[in-house]
Protein backbone atom coordinates (compact mmCIF):
# COMPACT_ATOMS: atom_id res chain seq x y z
CA UNK A 1 0.00 0.00 0.00
CA UNK A 2 2.86 2.51 0.81
CA UNK A 3 4.76 1.85 -2.41
CA UNK A 4 1.54 2.26 -4.12
CA UNK A 5 0.54 5.79 -2.33
CA UNK A 6 4.47 7.12 -3.65
CA UNK A 7 3.74 5.64 -6.98
CA UNK A 8 0.37 7.72 -7.28
CA UNK A 9 2.25 10.74 -5.71
CA UNK A 10 4.88 10.33 -8.28
CA UNK A 11 2.84 10.12 -11.51
CA UNK A 12 0.13 12.38 -9.98
CA UNK A 13 1.95 15.30 -10.96
CA UNK A 14 2.55 14.97 -14.47
CA UNK A 15 -0.95 13.60 -15.20
CA UNK A 16 -2.28 16.67 -13.18
CA UNK A 17 0.21 19.41 -15.47
CA UNK A 18 -0.71 17.83 -18.55
CA UNK A 19 -4.58 18.08 -18.44
CA UNK A 20 -4.64 21.11 -17.31
CA UNK A 21 -2.58 22.88 -20.26
CA UNK A 22 -4.38 20.29 -22.49
CA UNK A 23 -7.60 21.59 -21.22
CA UNK A 24 -6.20 24.85 -22.09
CA UNK A 25 -6.57 24.63 -25.72
CA UNK A 26 -9.74 26.74 -26.53
CA UNK A 27 -10.38 26.19 -29.87
CA UNK A 28 -9.75 22.29 -31.16
CA UNK A 29 -8.14 19.90 -28.51
CA UNK A 30 -5.47 17.26 -29.87
CA UNK A 31 -6.55 13.69 -30.16
CA UNK A 32 -6.32 11.86 -26.71
CA UNK A 33 -4.10 9.31 -28.50
CA UNK A 34 -1.53 11.60 -30.03
CA UNK A 35 -1.30 13.48 -26.19
CA UNK A 36 -0.95 10.07 -24.70
CA UNK A 37 1.95 8.84 -27.67
CA UNK A 38 4.18 11.88 -27.22
CA UNK A 39 3.63 11.25 -22.97
CA UNK A 40 4.65 7.25 -23.62
CA UNK A 41 7.62 8.84 -25.83
CA UNK A 42 8.43 11.19 -22.93
CA UNK A 43 8.47 8.08 -20.45
CA UNK A 44 10.50 6.34 -23.02
CA UNK A 45 13.81 8.37 -23.72
CA UNK A 46 14.63 8.30 -20.26
CA UNK A 47 16.79 4.99 -21.02
CA UNK A 48 18.45 7.10 -23.87
CA UNK A 49 18.81 9.75 -21.85
CA UNK A 50 20.39 8.07 -19.03
CA UNK A 51 22.73 6.09 -20.97
CA UNK A 52 24.03 9.60 -23.13
CA UNK A 53 24.79 11.41 -19.88
CA UNK A 54 26.38 8.22 -18.84
CA UNK A 55 28.72 8.11 -21.46
CA UNK A 56 29.44 11.75 -21.35
CA UNK A 57 30.22 11.47 -17.70
CA UNK A 58 32.77 8.59 -17.98
CA UNK A 59 34.16 10.54 -21.35
CA UNK A 60 33.92 13.99 -19.99
CA UNK A 61 34.59 13.50 -16.27
CA UNK A 62 32.43 14.54 -13.25
CA UNK A 63 32.59 18.36 -13.60
CA UNK A 64 29.72 20.48 -12.55
CA UNK A 65 29.39 23.07 -15.34
CA UNK A 66 30.00 20.08 -18.03
CA UNK A 67 26.71 18.28 -16.26
CA UNK A 68 24.49 21.78 -15.88
CA UNK A 69 25.08 23.13 -19.69
CA UNK A 70 26.03 18.89 -21.27
CA UNK A 71 24.73 16.11 -19.43
CA UNK A 72 21.49 17.78 -17.68
CA UNK A 73 20.12 20.95 -19.79
CA UNK A 74 21.74 19.78 -23.24
CA UNK A 75 21.23 16.04 -23.95
CA UNK A 76 17.71 16.10 -21.72
CA UNK A 77 16.46 19.38 -23.91
CA UNK A 78 17.92 18.44 -27.14
CA UNK A 79 16.63 14.88 -27.20
CA UNK A 80 13.01 15.72 -26.41
CA UNK A 81 12.94 18.33 -29.20
CA UNK A 82 14.47 16.02 -31.78
CA UNK A 83 11.79 13.64 -31.08
CA UNK A 84 9.28 16.48 -31.49
CA UNK A 85 10.79 17.43 -35.11
CA UNK A 86 10.63 14.05 -36.01
CA UNK A 87 7.59 12.22 -34.66
CA UNK A 88 5.16 15.22 -34.71
CA UNK A 89 6.00 18.57 -36.64
CA UNK A 90 5.05 17.47 -40.07
CA UNK A 91 2.03 15.15 -38.34
CA UNK A 92 -1.42 16.45 -40.18
CA UNK A 93 -2.81 16.55 -36.40
CA UNK A 94 -0.54 20.11 -35.64
CA UNK A 95 -2.52 22.31 -37.14
CA UNK A 96 -2.27 25.50 -35.17
CA UNK A 97 0.12 27.14 -33.09
CA UNK A 98 -0.91 25.75 -29.18
CA UNK A 99 -0.58 22.24 -30.80
CA UNK A 100 3.18 22.62 -30.16
CA UNK A 101 2.87 23.44 -26.67
CA UNK A 102 0.67 20.35 -26.05
CA UNK A 103 3.29 18.02 -27.49
CA UNK A 104 6.07 19.20 -25.91
CA UNK A 105 4.40 19.62 -22.88
CA UNK A 106 3.52 15.65 -23.22
CA UNK A 107 6.79 14.82 -23.84
CA UNK A 108 8.41 16.48 -21.39
CA UNK A 109 6.04 15.74 -18.51
CA UNK A 110 6.30 12.00 -19.90
CA UNK A 111 9.94 12.27 -19.11
CA UNK A 112 9.76 14.12 -16.25
CA UNK A 113 7.20 11.56 -14.70
CA UNK A 114 9.37 8.44 -15.15
CA UNK A 115 12.22 10.29 -13.39
CA UNK A 116 9.79 11.07 -10.32
CA UNK A 117 9.00 7.12 -10.32
CA UNK A 118 12.85 6.15 -11.01
CA UNK A 119 13.33 8.78 -7.95
CA UNK A 120 10.52 7.06 -5.92
CA UNK A 121 12.00 2.93 -6.52
CA UNK A 122 15.46 3.91 -6.33
CA UNK A 123 15.65 6.39 -3.50
CA UNK A 124 14.15 6.85 0.42
CA UNK A 125 11.28 9.42 -0.97
CA UNK A 126 8.39 10.51 1.35
CA UNK A 127 5.87 11.93 0.30
CA UNK A 128 6.59 15.68 1.02
CA UNK A 129 9.88 14.75 -1.08
CA UNK A 130 7.49 13.73 -3.91
CA UNK A 131 5.45 17.32 -3.42
CA UNK A 132 8.58 18.87 -3.58
CA UNK A 133 9.30 17.36 -6.97
CA UNK A 134 5.96 18.38 -8.22
CA UNK A 135 6.67 22.01 -7.58
CA UNK A 136 10.27 22.28 -9.01
CA UNK A 137 11.36 19.37 -11.51
CA UNK A 138 8.23 18.06 -13.02
CA UNK A 139 6.50 21.70 -13.17
CA UNK A 140 10.18 23.22 -14.37
CA UNK A 141 10.12 20.28 -17.14
CA UNK A 142 6.74 21.48 -18.12
CA UNK A 143 7.48 25.12 -18.00
CA UNK A 144 10.18 23.98 -20.38
CA UNK A 145 8.01 22.08 -22.93
CA UNK A 146 6.22 24.99 -22.91
CA UNK A 147 8.84 27.01 -24.23
CA UNK A 148 9.99 24.35 -26.77
CA UNK A 149 6.30 24.24 -27.81
CA UNK A 150 5.68 27.52 -28.64
CA UNK A 151 8.42 27.82 -30.57
CA UNK A 152 7.52 25.15 -32.57
CA UNK A 153 4.42 26.61 -32.86
CA UNK A 154 5.31 29.85 -34.38
CA UNK A 155 7.54 27.99 -36.64
CA UNK A 156 5.14 25.51 -38.20
CA UNK A 157 2.94 28.00 -39.33
CA UNK A 158 5.57 31.14 -39.90
CA UNK A 159 7.02 31.97 -43.08
CA UNK A 160 9.71 29.74 -44.77
CA UNK A 161 11.99 32.17 -44.11
CA UNK A 162 11.61 32.55 -40.36
CA UNK A 163 11.66 28.79 -39.76
CA UNK A 164 14.63 27.70 -39.20
CA UNK A 165 15.45 30.65 -36.70
CA UNK A 166 11.95 29.82 -34.50
CA UNK A 167 13.49 26.32 -34.59
CA UNK A 168 16.73 26.97 -33.10
CA UNK A 169 14.89 29.34 -30.64
CA UNK A 170 12.72 26.27 -29.35
CA UNK A 171 16.03 24.35 -28.74
CA UNK A 172 17.91 26.59 -27.24
CA UNK A 173 15.79 28.66 -24.97
CA UNK A 174 14.72 25.41 -22.53
CA UNK A 175 18.39 24.74 -23.05
CA UNK A 176 19.50 27.95 -21.61
CA UNK A 177 15.93 28.27 -18.69
CA UNK A 178 17.05 24.52 -17.89
CA UNK A 179 20.37 25.42 -17.28
CA UNK A 180 19.82 28.27 -15.08
CA UNK A 181 17.33 26.15 -12.95
CA UNK A 182 20.20 23.45 -12.62
CA UNK A 183 22.68 26.10 -11.62
CA UNK A 184 20.66 27.63 -8.87
CA UNK A 185 20.21 24.26 -7.24
CA UNK A 186 23.92 22.92 -7.31
CA UNK A 187 25.74 26.46 -7.39
CA UNK A 188 23.60 28.08 -4.70
CA UNK A 189 24.00 25.62 -2.10
CA UNK A 190 20.81 25.58 0.70
CA UNK A 191 19.43 29.15 0.12
CA UNK A 192 18.66 28.02 -3.12
CA UNK A 193 14.39 28.40 -2.77
CA UNK A 194 15.21 32.31 -2.60
CA UNK A 195 16.61 32.59 -6.26
CA UNK A 196 14.56 29.38 -7.07
CA UNK A 197 10.81 30.85 -6.40
CA UNK A 198 11.30 34.31 -7.72
CA UNK A 199 12.39 32.37 -11.21
CA UNK A 200 9.71 29.99 -11.01
CA UNK A 201 6.92 32.76 -10.82
CA UNK A 202 8.85 34.45 -13.82
CA UNK A 203 8.34 31.19 -15.78
CA UNK A 204 4.89 30.60 -14.67
CA UNK A 205 3.48 34.10 -15.60
CA UNK A 206 5.82 34.17 -18.67
CA UNK A 207 4.46 30.32 -19.40
CA UNK A 208 0.96 31.72 -19.31
CA UNK A 209 1.48 34.50 -21.43
CA UNK A 210 2.58 32.38 -24.27
CA UNK A 211 -0.38 30.21 -23.72
CA UNK A 212 -2.47 33.24 -24.60
CA UNK A 213 -0.56 34.29 -27.36
CA UNK A 214 -0.56 30.77 -29.13
CA UNK A 215 -4.32 30.24 -28.15
CA UNK A 216 -4.83 33.40 -29.81
CA UNK A 217 -3.46 33.24 -33.26
CA UNK A 218 -4.99 29.71 -33.78
CA UNK A 219 -6.70 29.34 -37.26
CA UNK A 220 -9.96 28.21 -35.52
CA UNK A 221 -11.12 31.04 -33.29
CA UNK A 222 -13.34 32.44 -35.66
CA UNK A 223 -14.99 29.27 -36.36
CA UNK A 224 -18.02 27.53 -34.74
CA UNK A 225 -18.31 24.88 -33.28
CA UNK A 226 -20.25 23.02 -36.13
CA UNK A 227 -17.57 24.24 -38.50
CA UNK A 228 -15.12 22.43 -36.37
CA UNK A 229 -16.94 19.19 -36.59
CA UNK A 230 -17.28 19.31 -40.28
CA UNK A 231 -13.96 19.47 -40.41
Amino acid sequence: MLIFSILTAAVAPGISLLTYLYLRDKYDAEPIHMVARMFVLGLLIVIPIMVIQRGLEIWLGDYTGVFIFLESAGVEEFVKWFVLLHVIYNHTEFDEPYDGIVYAASISLGFATMENVLYAIYSPASFATLLGRALLPVSGHALFGIMMGYYFGKAKFAPAIKTRRLLAISMLLPFALHAIYDWIIISIGSNYLWFMVPFMAVLWVWSLRKINSANSRSPFRFMSREDEVKL
